[in-house]
């Protein structure tokens, strides 16, 4: 019957890796469950492992996980002779809320933003937005009128230079 030989938890290598190998004669089948739900394999998961005589070596492969793929692992091996598994614990990244609870609350200038586990909504104050953009618009203004008088300043004086060769 199957046996599960080592589980690993995961580390990054060129993807992130859950190693393990399994014996078994006739050679297992093997499947993940992630939280005790059937894994199917995407993108950004994928299993790949060889057969050597009775062991399979390999890899949960995780292409940039996140969060989201936080929880158990459990590698599941079934032959005609029984079946085994064996499950670990992976973790890639912190949730980058908190959770339920209480309330933050960040300002910064004219943005004022609360968060309860997850953003919600985004605050501005209309005054001091439409002040901002006038001041904003003011000084694209005065940089335009600036750029064209020095335009005209050039054309008109910078044709003829006092320091000029004499050949």
């Amino acid at each position: 019957p199957p046996r599960i030989l080592t589980l690993e938890e995961p580390v990054l290598h060129m993807d992130h890796c859950i190693a393990f190998a399994v014996h078994g004669n006739p050679a297992p089948t093997l499947h993940w469950l992630h939280n005790g739900q059937v894994l199917r394999e995407t993108e950004i998961i994928r299993m790949e492992f060889y057969q050597q005589g009775e062991v399979s070596e390999g890899c949960l492969l995780f292409n940039k996980p996140t969060h989201y793929n936080n929880g158990n692992y459990t590698i599941v091996a079934t032959n005609q002779l029984g079946s085994a598994n064996q499950t670990i614990k992976g973790h890639f990244l912190e949730k980058p809320f908190p959770g339920k609870g209480e309330p933050r609350h960040w300002s910064r200038g004219l943005f004022s933003l609360q968060i309860y586990g997850a953003p919600k909504f985004l605050c501005v104050d209309s005054k001091v937005f439409s002040f901002q953009v006038s001041i904003a618009v003011g000084l694209a203004a005065f940089a335009c009128v600036l750029l064209v008088v020095l335009f005209i300043m050039i054309n008109k004086y910078g044709r003829r230079s006092k320091f000029g060769m004499k050949g």
